[in-house]
């Protein structure tokens, strides 16, 4: 099995090595439709991934153990579903920072394939701390189930000001940085660090990642419970939840500049945090077959995005120029920018 995850990581560094450094080696604005063939390319790579799933539960390999492989590919799609739809909610929370960072759409494509490389390495660490939990201790089920319910409440409940002083809280525990390492603003060519005065200095682009890096740890405490509800293979926890987050990245250019349009999603994934969240504590009491699991999940995300765009094209054109200046406002051209 140590030779089929080196075989997997290994194309994994290889995908992200080829997307920065030959396919988007310069550092230019993604178009709209570039940004949807590459989010396309990634699903179809995750979705695809479903079949690898399917052979190796169905025949065994690699001295595998489980479901059978029919079983074993409805749970993969289940997972890596759930992932990209708790990620919208992330990809909003970064174009804030973005926002107050005041980053150029040029260097963002940047900030997010360092901000993916971190979040891979931190979601494997915490993931295998999960699934070690949850095989030990039963009684972690219902801690989950009731902070996954509390905090698909808190969804409902929380507006755009309490979501931008949410993030403001990630850039005052980044500024602890000031008092140690000197930070300079203005462009300086997307780079991390630069050479002034006698020594290195971070940009606000490096802060910005390690805000974004903060952010992806924090929604990964949403994330890792809730793919926990519908299983507990590392197998396949591992490997959907890093193929979801691979595909993050591209996703972001094309929903950041109308987030303000899909009100509805939002009110989705609140209710499928609290329906995963009633799940994981009555796990032990009522049993929900994967398919159902499945069902119910794109059911909850296709409602919400299908009730935004129906609610959006009804909108009247005053609301409309309303939600195209809330877009506008957070691809970073409103004139009275924050300072981190």
């Amino acid at each position: 099995m140590i030779w089929f995850w080196l075989g997997y990581f290994g194309l994994v560094a290889l995908l992200l090595f080829l997307d920065l450094f030959v396919f988007h080696r310069k550092n230019e604005v993604q178009s709209l439709r570039s940004a949807a063939a590459w989010t396309a390319g990634w699903m179809a790579l995750g979705l695809s991934f479903t079949g690898v799933v399917y052979l190796m539960y169905e025949n065994k390999w690699l001295g595998i153990t489980g479901p059978d492989g029919g079983v074993a590919a409805i749970t993969y799609v289940s997972a890596y579903l759930l992932e990209q739809a708790l990620s919208v909610d992330n990809i909003f929370v970064i174009s804030l920072l973005f926002h107050q960072f005041r980053v150029p759409m040029k260097y963002q494509h940047r900030v997010l394939f360092w901000g993916i490389m971190g979040a891979i390495v931190f979601r494997v660490a915490m993931l295998g701390g999960g699934i070690w939990l949850a095989s030990k201790f039963d009684w972690v089920f219902y801690i989950f189930g009731a902070y996954l319910a509390y905090q698909g409440f808190g969804l409902l409940r929380e507006d755009e000001e309490e979501e931008e002083e949410e993030a403001l809280k990630n850039n005052r525990a980044v500024r602890f940085l000031r008092k140690f390492v000197k930070v300079v603003e203005g462009d300086h060519g997307g780079k991390f660090r630069v050479y002034i005065d006698g020594r290195f200095a971070l940009t606000t682009v490096a802060v910005c990642l390690i805000s974004v890096e903060l952010t992806d740890i924090v929604f990964a405490l949403d994330s890792i419970p809730a793919v926990l509800s519908v299983s507990q293979e590392s197998f396949i926890i591992i490997t959907s939840n890093i193929f979801a987050i691979m595909g993050l990245r591209s996703l972001y250019f094309v929903l950041a500049g109308a987030m303000a349009q899909f009100k509805y999603l939002k009110m989705a994934l609140a209710i499928l945090l609290m329906g995963i969240g009633v799940k994981l504590f009555l796990h032990n009491h009522v049993h929900v077959s994967h398919v159902i699991s499945l069902i119910a999940i794109a059911t909850i995300i296709g409602t919400g995005v299908l009730a935004s765009i129906i609610s959006s094209k009804r909108s009247p054109p005053a609301e409309k120029q309303h939600l195209g200046d809330h877009d506008l406002k957070h691809t970073h051209t409103h004139k009275h920018d924050h300072k981190p």
